[in-house]
């Protein structure tokens, strides 16, 4: 595509926006400076548009009627008409189970109609199909690939995908959640949102970025379009739509082949990043979407994108890659400075706020998250979307920015945000003794009482500066939490783990949970029992309480490294915490690993009184012939022979561990696992032959395992703590051996 017809086709698409004639008029004025042809051709597309918008939204079944002879009756109006070549869909027209009733909008290859739902249950939804014309391979490919996206995600605050079809002629369709909503920025300044209340619905975005990035999508038209704001029971909700030029990171969307064209646009002008307007835009990655949430945060502050859609489109496509790729934005702060006051104003109103306090707010820390997010080099920009996000809550926590190159005049201002009362009560002390002191000078009488006075003020001075040094360390503390994550995103482990060496963390918070998981995974996976054990005593006290799913596994990571280092002690008081914990769960996942935690070694009656509600609630999940992965299964089976062999009965104990073997998940560590609960239940049973065989298997095992070194993965190997937990239990079975001998 030459260059002039690229900017004909940005120019067209961007006035067929545009619904008043006035303000579609200046659009065009001003984008066509002066070139009579150019503006002529868009005029006669807009006219050939609006037409064919007036001749579709006649019924097809009207459409039918006008050349059916005067005698022939006509049809119901809600009946189903069967689609030709030549029809397009009409409100009261069926597709599927779906009535369409009211065309919502339309994009470059698709019309998105309001639907309801006939059956199996009745609903509305948003209905989208190809629009008739449009149903060539390429477009049918970006079509699917938009469904593929949506498919793959489920966020609260992403549209879900419901169903998907054809047509009887062939054009496909998908059905998906329908957003009664406003773009985020209109809702914000209808609402005259403050700026914190535009923050927290600018995170509940990022999040939902963070979502598809993790999905392999990359979004790559994040606009205020396609952010719309509902309402949930009263709440203000964001819901990111229309992937409809979304990219997969890895391997593609669908089958269908899809290639963008040289010299072709993917997005919108005014929030692409430098290198989506690079030829073609195939070096995209992640960080193109971060880019684009920059934009869209500078435009919720400001009101204003940092580069106008109309001048950067007006200026031709080589000068517009120029100005992305080259030109530096003003910091939203400066912007509003340099806007008129009659714009200042209006601005400052939206926000609830006078120009001064607006422009005094987004000084500072938000001009330093903004402009990293718009950083020209991508790879000085956040690393991901929750990067972002972390950052704008760091922002409204009063706590330091990673994005604001920290000072300790800067640590010192937020420490004193935080903590205002704490230091104003310290100026007060301070002013306070002083009055005191000069009060003794001039009564000599008073002495004695003004001393006193001056030796309360002085020891509450003391502990005032206790406190305030405590809430120092605990402000650098937090400070080195969050370099250490930002050292890990960046695979520095070595320099993450000497930062968070010797720091007390116990405030339940998911990053720097992560960071302590991932940190005690890397030395157990270099045989650093001790260093790995320190790193997973904080990340229990770091850990959500109730995320049983990852706090339960992170638990079997630390039980066994205890009795590996021989802390028996430390183990017992463990086991107990876990069960109290997870004593009153019904997940049998959770269950299950209860009772594999708590048993490494031999456990007295009333813990195994306390074990057994949960092993019924893993064997009933194994009853009934429910469908489960079989490695799953078989682990399920393990813990509850583990339980009956520390219970006495051996019996059970053995029928639970051959149901166990019968699932052949083919994990290594869980074989190694059972052949060793086996061999010490046929130690007990006199079947010394047996045993000492099974015993035998388990140890060639697991010496092979770690004359190897331990991996953190899992795979058909195990994790490295279900290894050291076979180690546990092969010097208990060792033990057993030698005391029948």
């Amino acid at each position: 595509m030459t260059d002039s017809k690229q900017i004909e086709k940005v120019l067209f698409e961007a006035a067929q926006e545009l619904d008043d004639p006035a303000v579609r008029a200046a659009f065009l004025d001003q984008a066509c400076n002066g070139n009579t042809p150019l503006r002529s051709r868009l005029e006669k597309l807009l006219a050939v548009h609006r037409s064919a918008e007036d001749f579709f939204s006649v019924s097809p079944l009207d459409l039918a009627r006008e050349i059916k002879p005067a005698e022939e009756p006509a049809g119901p109006a809600d009946a189903t008409v069967p689609e030709t070549g030549s029809q397009v869909e009409s409100t009261n027209m069926v597709i599927g189970h779906y009535k369409l009733l009211q065309r919502l909008g339309e994009g470059g290859c698709g019309v998105v109609y309001m639907a309801e739902q006939e059956q199996p249950l009745r609903r509305k939804v948003a209905l989208k199909v190809i629009r008739l014309g449009m149903d060539t391979e390429s477009v049918i490919a970006r079509f699917d690939a938009e469904r593929q996206a949506l498919a793959l995600m489920d966020h609260p605050n992403i549209a879900h995908v419901l169903d998907a079809g054809a047509t009887e002629s062939g054009r496909p369709y998908f059905v998906m959640e329908l957003v009664h909503g406003v773009k985020i920025t209109d809702y914000c300044n209808q609402n005259h949102l403050e700026t914190r209340e535009r923050l927290s619905l600018f995170i509940q975005v990022c999040h939902a970025i963070q979502h598809a990035h993790q999905k392999g999508v990359i979004h790559r038209d994040i606009k205020p379009s396609n952010v719309l704001v509902t309402l949930h029971d009263g709440a203000p909700v964001p819901k990111v739509i229309d992937f409809g030029i979304a990219k997969a990171t890895e391997g593609r969307l669908t089958d269908n082949t899809l290639y963008t064209a040289r010299d072709q646009f993917i997005g919108t002008p005014a929030y692409m990043s430098p290198e989506q307007a690079n030829l073609g835009g195939l070096d995209v990655d992640t960080r193109s979407d971060i880019y684009s949430l920059g934009v869209l945060l500078y435009e919720l502050l400001t009101g204003r994108t940092p580069f106008d859609s109309k001048q950067l489109i007006a200026s031709g496509m080589d000068e517009l890659r120029r100005t992305l790729r080259e030109s530096e934005p003003q910091a939203p702060s400066t912007l509003l400075t340099t806007l008129g006051q009659t714009e200042l104003t209006t601005i400052a109103a939206q926000h609830h706020a006078e120009p001064p306090r607006l422009i005094s707010s987004l000084s500072g820390d938000l001009d330093w998250i903004v402009m990293k997010a718009l950083e020209k080099d991508r790879r000085r920009r956040y690393e991901t979307a929750n990067g972002l996000a972390m950052d704008v809550e760091r922002y409204l926590n009063n706590e330091p920015v990673v994005a604001r190159p920290p000072s300790r005049v800067y640590r010192l201002q937020k420490l004193v945000r935080r903590n205002k009362m704490t230091f104003a009560a310290i100026a007060a002390v301070s002013l306070s003794l002083l009055t005191g002191l000069g009060i003794s000078t001039w009564l000599f009488l008073e002495e004695r009482e003004a001393r006193q006075r001056a030796v309360s003020a002085e020891q509450q001075q003391i502990r005032l500066r206790e406190e305030a040094d405590q809430l120092r360390l605990q402000a650098e503390n937090r400070q080195k939490l969050t370099q250490a994550t930002v050292f890990l995103s960046r695979d520095k482990i070595e320099e993450a783990d000497r930062m968070v060496t010797g720091i007390p963390a116990s405030e339940p918070n998911l990053e720097y949970a992560a960071l302590f998981r991932t940190l005690g995974d890397w030395h157990a996976s270099n045989g650093r029992w001790q260093q790995a054990s320190d790193r997973f005593a904080v990340l229990l006290q770091v850990n959500q309480p109730d995320d049983w799913d990852i706090t339960t596994l992170d638990y079997l990571r630390y039980g066994p490294l205890l009795l590996e280092l021989g802390d028996t002690g430390g183990y017992e008081r463990f086991r107990h915490t876990a069960v109290t914990h997870f004593a009153k769960t019904s997940n049998p996942v959770a269950a299950e690993r209860v009772i594999k935690m708590s048993l490494l070694t031999p456990a007295d009656q009333p813990l195994l009184d306390v074990l057994h509600p949960l092993a019924e609630i893993a064997s009933n999940s194994l009853a009934g012939g429910q469908k489960m992965d079989p490695s799953l299964a078989a682990w399920r089976s393990f813990s509850l022979a583990l339980l009956e062999y520390r219970s006495g009965n051996r019996a059970a104990a053995e029928s639970w561990c051959q149901r166990s073997i019968t699932y052949q998940s083919g994990n290594a560590a869980r074989t190694a696992n059972l052949q060793l609960v086996l061999a010490m239940t046929h130690f007990r049973v006199g079947k010394t032959d047996l045993a000492r065989s099974e015993l035998a298997q388990a140890r060639a095992q697991i010496e092979s395992r770690f004359s190897k070194g331990v991996e953190i993965g899992a795979g058909d190997a195990g994790f490295w703590f279900d290894w050291i937990f076979a180690r546990v239990l092969l010097r208990e079975a060792t033990a057993n051996l030698r005391t029948t001998t």
